[in-house]
C-alpha cells in the first residue's frame, strides 16, 4: 500500500436511481496517486453506478466520496472536472457531428491557455487521432472513437482519470491497443480507476483491484492476486484455471 493518502476514497456509499432502492449497498473504495485500479464484478454489481457516483452524475443517499481532500458527494460534474478528475462513459462519449479536432478543443473548455500544445500532445499520444484531424468522430472506428474520448479527457490533465467499460463493443484486437493506451496514460503518472467487463485483462494490468457483487466490494487487493484467487476465479473469471 502507498505511503500517500489515497486521491480518492468512497466510504460507505449507498446510491441508485430510484428512491429506496439503492444499487450500491455501502461501497468502500481508494485509490492512490499514481495508481491503476480496476472495478470488476457481474452485471448488475454496480460497477458503473459506482462511477457515476464519483463523478457527481449521481448523488450518494449516504456515504463520503473525498477526492484529494474535499467531500465531492453531491458537487456536480462540472465542479468535480475542474477539481482534476474526468470521467469517460461507456457510450455516448464523443460529439460525433463534431470533428477530431473539435472534440478536443470541447474538452478544453475549463482552460484559460493556449491549447494547441495540448492537442499535439494528444495528437502525439494517438497517432491514429493526429491522421483523423478533420474528421467528424462519428465516422471514426469505435476504437478510434474510445481514444478520442480518453485524449478529450486527457486535455484537462486530470489527476485522475475514469474509465467506464473502455473495451466494450470492440474487437480482441482494438481491445489491445485501448489497453496499451491506457497503461501508458497511467505510466505518465495519470491515476486510472479502470471500470471493466473484461476482468483477466484489467486484473492483469492493474496494481490493485476491487470485485463488486450486489453492490457490495467483495474483494480487494493486488490485481495479480485477484486474477489468481481461486474464490475470484469461481464466481468472476469462469470455470477455467487462471494463469
Amino acid at each position: 500500500m502507498p505511503d500517500s493518502a489515497p486521491i480518492l476514497e468512497v466510504e460507505n456509499v449507498f446510491a441508485g436511481y430510484v428512491k429506496d432502492l439503492d444499487i450500491l449497498q455501502g461501497v468502500n473504495f481508494r485509490i492512490y496517486p499514481g495508481e491503476l485500479v480496476a472495478v470488476i464484478g457481474p452485471n448488475g454489481a454496480g460497477k458503473s453506478t459506482l462511477a457515476k457516483a464519483i463523478f457527481g452524475l449521481l448523488t450518494p443517499h449516504t456515504g463520503k466520496i473525498v477526492f484529494q481532500g474535499e467531500n465531492i458527494a453531491g458537487l456536480k460534474s462540472d465542479a468535480i472536472v475542474q477539481r482534476g478528475m474526468c470521467y469517460v462513459p461507456q457510450i455516448a462519449n464523443v460529439f460525433r457531428s463534431l470533428t477530431v479536432d473539435e472534440n478536443l478543443e470541447m474538452g478544453a473548455f475549463v482552460l484559460d491557455e493556449p491549447i494547441q500544445p495540448l492537442k499535439e500532445e494528444i495528437f502525439s499520444r494517438f497517432p491514429k487521432l493526429a491522421d483523423r484531424r478533420k474528421q467528424r468522430a462519428g465516422t471514426l472506428s469505435g476504437g478510434e472513437r474510445q481514444m478520442l474520448a480518453m485524449g478529450r479527457a486527457l486535455m484537462l490533465k486530470p489527476s485522475l482519470l475514469l474509465l467506464d467499460e473502455p473495451s466494450a463493443a470492440l474487437s480482441p484486437m482494438l481491445v489491445n491497443s485501448v489497453f496499451e493506451q491506457i497503461r501508458e496514460i497511467n505510466r505518465s503518472g495519470t491515476a486510472i480507476a479502470l471500470v471493466e467487463q473484461n476482468a483477466r485483462k484489467a486484473l492483469e494490468m492493474a496494481d490493485r483491484g476491487y470485485v463488486l457483487e450486489a453492490g457490495k466490494d467483495r474483494f480487494e487487493g493486488r490485481g495479480i492476486d485477484l486474477l489468481n484467487d481461486p474464490k475470484v476465479g469461481e464466481l468472476y473469471l469462469g470455470a477455467a484455471r487462471m494463469h
